[in-house]
């Protein structure tokens, strides 16, 4: 396992799920992943804080009515580390993408704000002052990577590029090409275009596991659908696509070496 007390500006931080059916969503990635909760809002609404071993590694919350269907099926959200939050707001209409919601504070935690990339993907930006984002990450159940699937790669690397200094490599990998996203030479992400077609334009998470076909067994057995069976990546170790009862699509990953490491 990994303990994070920081992430470097630029690297994926946080993870959230918005959902239809908050008590459901949390009764099946409790019971699938051994995660804790605990009300963050109190009697002001629902944004539950989910942690494994006492450490926050992603949360569960309701849909912002203001611009989604409260039944609309549900989604993760990834963020992403900033320094300079107001500054990446600022440029990001001139790079070519679009603020969905202008910088704000969130008391005690940081400073927030929701932009998308020239292709579509919405991704949160995040500047911690009490909160850094997910404290435990490679391990059974803790986020391990994040990927932006997207048609429109030539117009989003060079966005995120210029708006969050995040440097794009590309590789070949199988039969196909990878890109790697990386800050200061350290990867911290990957992005490539949607491996079938319905598959829709999105920045998707994967969460660590200690064994892909056992939790792909138990996701299905607690009303999750497997999209894709385990199957194994060369180099990186065994993955699957799943899609939980409220319709969040996510991945889970057995690395090749023991999660944690």
């Amino acid at each position: 396992m990994v303990e994070r007390t920081s992430y470097t500006p630029g690297t994926p931080n946080w993870i959230d799920l918005q959902s239809p059916d908050v008590t459901a969503s949390r009764t099946f990635y409790g019971a699938l992943f051994g995660w804790a909760f605990e009300n963050a809002m109190g009697d002001e609404g629902e944004y539950w804080m989910a942690s494994l071993r006492d450490l926050p590694v992603a949360a569960i919350g309701g849909h912002n009515p203001e611009n989604t269907a409260p039944d609309a099926p549900a989604r993760w959200n990834t963020y992403i580390a900033s320094d300079r939050i107001d500054d990446v707001v600022a440029a990001t209409a001139d790079a070519g993408g679009t603020v969905v919601l202008p910088a704000f504070d969130v008391p005690g935690a940081g400073r927030m704000a929701w932009i998308a990339d020239p292709s579509g993907p919405d991704v949160g930006l995040w500047q911690a002052t009490g909160h850094i984002g997910s404290r435990l990450v490679n391990e059974h159940g803790a986020p391990v990577w994040n990927e932006l699937i997207t048609t429109g790669l030539d117009s989003a690397l060079p966005f995120y590029k210029s708006v969050l200094g995040i440097d794009a490599v590309t590789t070949q990998m199988g039969e196909g090409e990878y890109t790697i996203l990386r800050v200061d030479g350290v990867d911290v992400g990957g992005a490539t275009r949607p491996p079938m077609p319905e598959a829709p334009n999105h920045w998707h998470v994967y969460f660590a596991v200690d064994s892909a076909d056992d939790t792909a067994a138990k996701a299905e057995a607690l009303g999750a659908t497997v999209i894709v069976a385990p199957f194994d990546i060369p180099t990186v170790g065994r993955a699957a696509v799943l899609h939980d009862p409220q319709g969040g699509f996510f991945s889970i990953l057995q690395p090749d070496l023991p999660a944690g490491e």
